[in-house]
């Protein structure tokens, strides 16, 4: 359970992605003589990254693998800030991300699974691992989700974080309505 309290607090959430947004897995090949890199996400994750930012939060993706897949996402999510460093080197960017959002370390909250998150999950307010992540990971979050990254984890945890804000019935309701798919009530 996420802590009301803990969850009010959070301005801005931050992802991991393969592994969190994704299941890990790669599809590398070649298309054209050219190499290709594909990711399969989850679609249900996509929606609680448009409820995460349609309730006011900024969403950040920091990834340790540079390619376009990752990236391609980021640009159809609208996602507010994205960094991938080859190197996995996340404390530095989510650093930056921070600072250029002028967001304290209380007051984000970021999603892992494996040990190049474990710099971030220590020093976030709400630190949150899927549940395939590592024992270090998961032994450093507040909150582990029962889907597996790429499987709807990142959508069960907007449900939680935004129930624990208060703010879950009225984000769906918002959500219907904008698409016109029920009256406002």
């Amino acid at each position: 359970m996420i802590e009301p309290a803990v969850a009010r607090r959070v301005k801005l959430v931050g992802f991991d992605v393969d592994g969190t947004m994704t299941d890990g897995g790669l599809y590398i090949g070649t298309a054209g003589g050219q190499p290709v890199e594909l990711k399969r996400f989850d679609i249900q994750d996509g929606l609680g990254v448009h409820l995460l930012r349609a309730a006011g939060l900024v969403v950040a993706i920091v990834t340790g693998r540079a390619g376009d897949a990752a990236r391609l996402r980021a640009e159809e999510l609208e996602v507010d800030e994205f960094c991938a460093d080859a190197g996995a080197r996340k404390l530095p960017a989510f650093e930056a991300i921070l600072a250029r959002r002028q967001t304290r370390w209380e007051e984000a909250c970021f999603i892992g699974d494996d040990l190049p998150d474990l710099p971030l999950l220590r020093r976030v307010g709400l630190p949150v691992a899927v549940a395939n992540a590592c024992r270090e990971a998961k032994e450093a979050a507040r909150y582990t989700t029962a889907a597996g990254g790429g499987r709807g984890a990142i959508r069960e945890f907007t449900e939680a974080f935004l129930q624990a804000r208060g703010a879950w019935t009225d984000s769906v309701r918002t959500y219907l309505r904008e698409r016109g798919d029920v009256a406002a009530r």
